[in-house]
């Protein structure tokens, strides 16, 4: 794929080039500069604005679900079709292995080209996808596995034909499935986690965000456009709607954030994998201890006590 540069990185592609020009000249040493690139780049990335943490999030080099599942996890076996309607590949789901522990991986799936993007629906997934989901998600406590969902998509597909096969009622009904659900529920949001398109795959016991990862009720250009009639005012949307992983964690939204590379997931996927997976394999380990009845009660006190009111 082609480079593809965000305007705050801009001053780390000029660095590269003085580089790459100085590794032409015959005895150059550039050990300096490289030290210069790398301490700019933590310096960017330590100090991303919530919008700036958006584009990270929607690059299109970044790892997806698929990625992961090559990585992170083992003998993946992938499954298909809701059993009502049809096979939606903006949702992908199947069995996998994560440190030799069966599992059911499900994750919401982005193209890397433009043909690629309109077979994936860039990510939006139809009611099918959700009932497909929800599928798999039974036959994963059926056999008493866990299930790991992976997030990133910027909604659910508005379209006319998702919403005449019933897009509002899937969503809630995957949401009272997970609720329910008797095997342990880890969400990972690894990009975008945009409304209830990421919701309605991320009611879980335990819920992660990737550092440079988002998730919102609806995106800063949106929630710009019915505010204050102006999608150029994203930026003050994004700081308003508390989108980052950090606003997050102090909210109680979400339990951890996992650390990126420097430079974000996409410019070391080994890394971002490596700690996606840790992160993961801790979760699992702690939840895969807990009686059913109690994960089942902590996941619904969990759930509870969001936006509840305290007197002091």
């Amino acid at each position: 794929m082609a480079t593809y540069t965000l305007d705050f990185e801009r001053p780390l592609l000029e660095l590269e080039k003085q580089i790459e020009e100085l590794k032409r000249l015959p005895g150059s040493d550039t050990r300096v500069l490289e030290g210069q690139l790398a301490t700019l780049r933590i310096e960017i990335y330590r100090n991303l604005t919530p919008m700036q943490r958006v584009q990270v999030a929607r690059h299109p080099r970044r790892p997806y679900p698929l990625d992961y599942v090559n990585t992170v996890f083992t003998d993946f076996v992938e499954l298909h079709g809701d059993r009502l309607y049809r096979d939606d590949p903006a949702i992908v789901g199947g069995w996998a292995r994560l440190d030799g522990i069966s599992v059911m991986v499900i994750g919401h799936q982005k193209g890397r080209d433009t043909k690629d993007n309109l077979y994936r629906n860039f990510g939006m997934a139809h009611p099918e996808g959700y009932r497909k989901a929800m599928r798999l998600m039974r036959l994963a406590a059926k056999f008493g596995a866990p299930v790991i969902t992976l997030v990133d998509t910027p909604g659910a597909y508005p379209g006319l034909g998702a919403e005449e096969r019933g897009q509002a009622e899937a969503i809630a009904s995957s949401l009272i499935e997970m609720a329910s659900l008797q095997t342990p529920i880890i969400t990972a949001v690894i990009g975008e986690g945009g409304s209830g398109g990421a919701l309605a795959v991320g009611l879980a016991d335990r819920v992660l965000m990737l550092e440079n990862s988002v998730y919102s009720v609806i995106s800063p250009e949106g929630c710009a456009a019915i505010l204050w009639k102006d999608a150029s005012q994203r930026e003050r949307a994004a700081e308003a709607l508390k989108i980052t992983a950090q606003d997050l964690l102090n909210l109680g939204v979400i339990d951890e954030i996992i650390p990126e590379p420097p430079g974000g997931a996409h410019s070391d996927p080994e890394a971002a994998a490596a700690a996606l997976g840790d992160a993961l394999q801790r979760h699992l380990g702690q939840l895969r201890k807990l009686r059913t009845d109690k994960l089942l009660k902590r996941r619904e006190e969990k759930y509870l006590s969001m936006g509840a009111l305290t007197e002091k």
